[in-house]
């Protein structure tokens, strides 16, 4: 099994001068040294106007900058928001690609849709339930298109449109870099099974749940996969909080009201919340509940390396290819987050690391033909022949012309001009 790590950028209120510097300097200190120990992937969120749950608006700087500073660790958006009122889809082409080369090709692209008034409302995007779900896949569809196809042939669909460009630079990874859907429920692990992608699951389950989720989605894998994309990234990734200490009591007191918040602030902006931007103090609504709020920490990966190993044995044996640690929540101490990291990848990642790359050896062979008669049932995009790529003029010409037309109707001359 792999392991990641996962950035929402929280900062609960109260906020001082230098608290965002400090919270993104300190975020990418932890993904250097999650590097340094062997941590699989580090996960970073695109969330808008989500005060103290979420300040990371930019992923794509943030792990630009990640890529600057590490050399092997996987570096994933978790997620980019794809409906087009977000992010034009060949402006999410050209940042995934360019991201890809800057980290020489370590790049996942995970998707997804985002269900918050504050956001959705936010960008004066109108949906539905169905609508947003066939925002994303038009979207995701054609910025896989756009990261393979040269020229891309141009699109003319139901939420977005653009004539024929090349849309320049291309991915080191070909055909393109994993693609991933962030689910929240069972409903959306059979979406990205569907298409093919990886589900990136946001939802706290128990290893019961997981095993049906996972078996499942393999199941849809082998038989009712269409990809979206030009490859097939099969593979389940659940989240899980994380603190790691060898007292049980400490690694409570350290990552446990972190955890708490994280699931108060996304009620609050996703469930039962009332928002005045900028006002509003989450983290003092949740201090006068928190002692109401259960503890779950032996369950949700916090305790000992012994709990830990039991806890995401469970994951292991449900058939879970990553868990993703929730390790940066509410206001988790910076040296509390890299000192759980350092006992995990010292005391129990080993025994999850071995034989790892036989699994991921034989779960590829296994899927093999499932996979090519996937490909089987795609309806590829057809690309243009040569001599059908439009010609696209530069303004400058379009505008000598019409003056040349103009002066030689007038009797005058065209000339000099290109």
């Amino acid at each position: 099994m792999k392991f990641g790590i996962f950035y929402e950028h929280q900062l609960p209120r109260p906020w001082t001068e230098g608290s965002e510097l400090r919270l993104f300097q300190e975020a990418l200190d932890q993904v250097e040294f999650a590097d340094r120990l062997g941590i699989d992937y580090a996960w970073e969120v695109e969330h808008h106007f989500l005060d103290e749950y979420s300040h990371s608006s930019a992923p794509e700087v943030f792990l630009a900058a990640c890529s600057q500073r590490t050399s092997r660790i996987r570096l994933g958006h978790g997620i980019m928001l794809m409906l087009p009122g977000y992010n034009h889809p060949a402006r999410c082409a050209e940042r995934i690609a360019t991201l890809d080369l800057v980290s020489n090709g370590r790049v996942e692209f995970g998707t997804g849709e985002s269900a918050s008034k504050a956001e959705l409302e936010g960008f004066n995007i109108s949906w539905t339930s169905e609508t947003k779900r066939e925002m994303w896949r038009e979207a995701t569809e054609q910025v896989a298109n756009m990261l393979v196809m040269d020229p891309y042939p141009g699109f003319d669909g139901s939420y977005f449109s653009m004539p024929c460009r090349n849309v320049v630079p291309k991915p080191v990874q070909k055909p393109h870099p994993p693609l991933w859907l962030a689910c929240s429920n069972r409903a959306t692990i059979h979406e990205a099974a569907r298409a093919g992608v990886g589900a990136l699951t946001f939802a706290f389950v128990d290893q019961g749940d997981a095993k049906k989720w996972v078996d499942e989605y393999y199941d849809i894998i082998r038989t009712e996969c269409v990809p979206i994309g030009h490859a097939v990234n099969a593979n389940v990734a659940m989240v899980t909080g994380f603190s790691c200490h060898e007292d049980p009591e400490e690694a409570k007191r350290r990552g446990m009201d972190g955890f708490r918040f994280f699931g108060y602030a996304l009620g609050h902006h996703y469930g039962f919340g009332e928002h005045k931007p900028g006002r509003t103090d989450i983290w003092q609504n949740f201090e006068s509940v928190r002692d109401a709020i259960p503890e779950e920490g032996r369950s949700r990966g916090i305790g000992t390396p012994e709990d830990l190993r039991a806890h995401l044995q469970g994951f292991a044996d449900a058939g879970v290819d990553q868990v993703v640690f929730i390790q940066q929540g509410g206001k988790n101490r910076h040296e509390h987050i890299c000192e759980s990291l350092e006992l995990f990848a010292a005391e129990v990642m080993p025994g999850f690391k071995e034989g790892e790359a036989e699994r991921e050896r034989e779960k590829q062979e296994e899927l093999a033909p499932f996979i090519e008669e996937a490909f089987a049932r795609k309806s590829f995009m057809a690309p243009l022949a040569d001599d059908e790529i439009p010609v696209v003029g530069a303004y400058g010409r379009d505008i000598a012309e019409r003056e040349g037309v103009g002066r030689q109707a007038r009797g005058g001359s065209f000339r000099g001009r290109p």
